[in-house]
C-alpha cells in the first residue's frame, strides 16, 4: 500500500488539530493516516470514501456467495429436487 507521507500525522498532533484535519479530509477526500509510536494505527476517511468501500464490500460478498452457489450446484442433479408444496405438507404448513 502506497501512503502519501504528507497525509501522515502523529496522534498527539492530531489531538491538537482535529477539527482542521477533519475539514481537510472532508474537503479533499484524501485519507489521513494516524501514527502512534511511529506506526500506522488508523486511517480517517471521508464519508463518501467510506460509503464507496462499504459498497465494494457488499459487491464482493455477493460475488463470493454466487461462487459458492456455483460450486455447490455443479454436481447437483435436479431430479433430486423436492417440491416446495411437498415440504410444506410434510411440516404442516
Amino acid at each position: 500500500m502506497l501512503v502519501n507521507t504528507e497525509k501522515m500525522i502523529p496522534i498527539g498532533k492530531l489531538q491538537k488539530e482535529l477539527t482542521q484535519k477533519l475539514r481537510e479530509v472532508s474537503e479533499t477526500g484524501e485519507p489521513l493516516y494516524i501514527l502512534r509510536n511511529n506506526e500506522m494505527a488508523a486511517v480517517i476517511l471521508s464519508a463518501d470514501e467510506y460509503e464507496i468501500l462499504k459498497q465494494a464490500e457488499d459487491i464482493l460478498e455477493h460475488v463470493e456467495i454466487a461462487e459458492a452457489m456455483e460450486r455447490r450446484l455443479k454436481g447437483h442433479a435436479s431430479s433430486k429436487n423436492i417440491p416446495w408444496e411437498k415440504i410444506k405438507r410434510k411440516h404442516g404448513l
